[in-house]
């Protein structure tokens, strides 16, 4: 009991401060962790100002590109409401829009506004509604959601397990989230982490991306995949960076199905999906409802074929995707990889296992591989390296710790 207290009062505090940073930045003008931006001039037809210049953020915006009209958007963190107001345009006068923040000042400037862009984009009322409200306990009711987004702020919550869980229970089954955030590569030192200036800063905060994606996926959230990566910061050796991910919340068919059979076609030669399943590539396995719903969401689909009778695929299929490292020497430049979805774990030709969300050292050989368009989308890549290393080429074998 006396350790909840402490970590209630500690999480207690850290919410202050953040929300107080945050506040002080409406009236203040402070720029806050900003990766990336928005673009103003566009936005600004039908924003007023004022939101545009109190929106933080790293992603620009997050999610919209899925939007469909009609559809419910919940905004986590929808501070001056930027985010909110764009998903407006898009979802049309027929769809929904929610934004939950936990400052006051910040909801006062979102519902100020609201009418106008309401007004600007020729609806009679305004669709969007902001909620007071805690990213842990969302005032939203269950299955009610198509898209959540978020913008950099779900790193300033001290319970992300609870975030996680409550993005699960608010979407619908079918629905999706994406969402950008600040990610890092190592755990956070604990002088980090008791320094409230810096989870304003969006740093104190930042989960390893392994233990991001692992949240998520403990909530119930598959097909977990990046959208872009960005190196922000590095501070005291650990690299900060601002990813913009996508999961879903699956949706299992109650009608039985036809007996099918699922193909994995590379580029990885092997690989384990988000439910431990694994697939060696050009290799046929008969599958059931469960494992066909996660293979045929967005982030697996193109990996695999799928047929009603077993068809045995040539290893030279033109479907079939392998990319060999070059025949030479590799020198050893700092480069780290970093498997950012869907898989839980992939193998690449050369015998290197990638875990999701845990950096391999890796060689000059295998990030020409990586850089393959076809091994780019699950990738991000990082240099640990404060210096060009002066080495010699050597031999990538076995022994040498290559491969």
């Amino acid at each position: 009991m006396a350790n909840d207290t402490f970590f209630s009062t500690a999480h207690e505090s850290i919410t202050q401060a953040v929300s107080q940073r945050y506040a002080q930045a409406v009236t203040n003008g402070e720029q806050m962790c900003c990766p990336t931006g928005y673009n103003h001039e566009e936005l600004g037809k039908f924003i007023p100002d004022a939101v545009l210049k109190a929106s933080y953020g790293c992603g620009t915006p997050v999610g919209l590109s899925t939007v469909q009209p009609g559809e419910v958007v919940l905004d986590i963190g929808s501070g001056g409401g930027i985010d909110c107001f764009e998903a407006s345009r898009r979802v049309g006068s027929s769809g929904k829009v929610i934004g939950i923040d936990m400052t006051d000042e910040m909801l006062a400037l979102a519902r100020t506004h609201a009418p106008t862009v309401a007004t600007n984009l020729g609806y009679p009322i305004s669709n969007v509604d902001f909620r007071k409200g805690m990213a842990d306990t969302m005032p939203v009711e269950a299955d009610s959601v198509d898209l959540i987004i978020s913008n950099c702020v779900i790193n300033l919550a001290p319970n992300k397990d609870k975030v996680f869980q409550e993005m699960f229970r608010v979407i619908r089954p079918g629905g999706r989230f994406t969402i950008s955030d600040i990610v890092a590569d190592q755990p956070i030192p604990n002088y980090m982490i008791h320094d409230t200036r810096k989870w304003g800063d969006c740093l104190s905060g930042a989960l390893t991306i392994q233990a991001y994606w692992g949240g998520l996926r403990q909530a119930g959230f598959r097909g977990l995949h990046q959208i872009t990566v960005i190196p922000w910061r590095i501070i005291d050796g650990i690299h900060f960076l601002s990813v913009t991910l996508t999961g879903y919340k699956t949706l299992v068919s109650s009608a039985p199905m036809n007996p099918t059979f699922a193909t994995f076609l590379g580029p990885f030669s092997k690989i384990t999906d988000e439910e431990g399943r694994t697939f060696q590539r050009g290799n046929q396995q008969q599958i059931d409802e469960k494992t066909f719903a996660l293979l045929s969401l967005p982030s697996y689909k193109g990996c695999f074929s799928f047929t009603a009778q077993p068809v045995p695929i040539s290893e030279h299929d033109s479907r079939i995707v392998s990319i060999k490292p070059d025949n030479a020497p590799c020198l050893w430049e700092g480069h780290f990889a970093i498997l950012m979805g869907p898989f839980l774990e992939g193998q690449d030709d050369d015998h290197h296992i990638f875990y999701s969300g845990d950096p391999l050292e890796i060689c000059s050989k295998t990030i020409k591989v990586l850089s393959d368009p076809s091994y780019q989308p699950y990738f991000g890549l990082i240099n640990r390296a404060k210096e060009s290393p002066h080495a010699d080429p050597v031999i990538c074998e076995t022994t040498s710790g290559c491969c």
